[in-house]
């Protein structure tokens, strides 16, 4: 392992870490009003990283949802980090056997696979794991202290700052959708659907509410905006 390999991997990781702390705040917070203690909270975030996958996991244990649901909702919203991991598999030096790469998948978020797919040369381990390190640092930090926070703040303060992690959905989606017909088809899609939901199917519980809006939106996307083939 390159020392500056991992040195420059920490420093392209700074952004996003500081990015995480912010957001992981909220995180900590909602988990903390679910009902989940400081250390369980804490916890998660090491456990899975992974912001949408982690709210929807605090909204089914919240509301007593079955381990079925769970794992399925955790592999609708993130079966793109799977996708993702292959298309970096096509950027990495030889030095990363199969063990290396078991352990780079821990860390591949929207955000590190963005920077490591923007590099030039080829991934070496040292530089996947100085990112992650210190990206993941960043994430349960804000959990933490977001956690603790929870647990000493005015309701009301708990509640707005709970947003926070809700803004950066929206910060994700908005861009594209301004930019691109079929995203905003799938994004209008998902939520009228999850609107019929919560009113008019409400014995359909939170965890499977988001694997049918999530599946049905795409595949409405899909019809409506088919990708042509591109001609040899």
């Amino acid at each position: 392992m390159k020392k500056s390999d991992f040195l420059k991997g920490l420093i392209h990781g700074i952004p996003i870490a500081l990015g995480y702390l912010s957001v992981s705040f909220g995180f900590g917070i909602t988990a903390v009003k679910s009902g989940l203690t400081v250390l369980e909270s804490t916890l998660i975030s090491l456990t899975n990283l992974t912001s949408a996958g982690q709210a929807a996991g605090v909204d089914i244990i919240a509301s007593g949802g079955t381990l079925l649901e769970m794992v399925l909702v955790q592999l609708t919203i993130n079966i793109r980090y799977a996708l993702m991991a292959l298309s970096l598999s096509q950027k990495l030096d030889k030095s990363f056997t199969f063990p290396h790469r078991m352990a780079a998948a821990y860390g591949i978020t929207d955000e590190i696979f963005g920077v490591c797919a923007a590099q030039t040369e080829p991934l070496r381990p040292a530089y996947m794991y100085g990112m992650i390190f210190i990206a993941t640092l960043g994430w349960i930090s804000g959990t933490f202290l977001g956690a603790s926070a929870g647990q000493l703040l005015p309701a009301a303060v708990s509640a707005a700052l709970g947003i926070v992690l809700y803004g950066m959905f929206l910060a994700l989606i908005i861009p594209p959708a301004k930019k691109q017909k079929s995203v905003l088809c799938v994004i209008l899609t998902a939520a009228l659907l999850s609107i019929l939901c919560k009113y008019l199917f409400p014995q359909i519980s939170g965890g499977f509410a988001v694997i049918l809006c999530a599946v049905s939106a795409s595949v409405v996307g899909a019809l409506a905006f088919p990708r042509e083939e591109e001609s040899a």
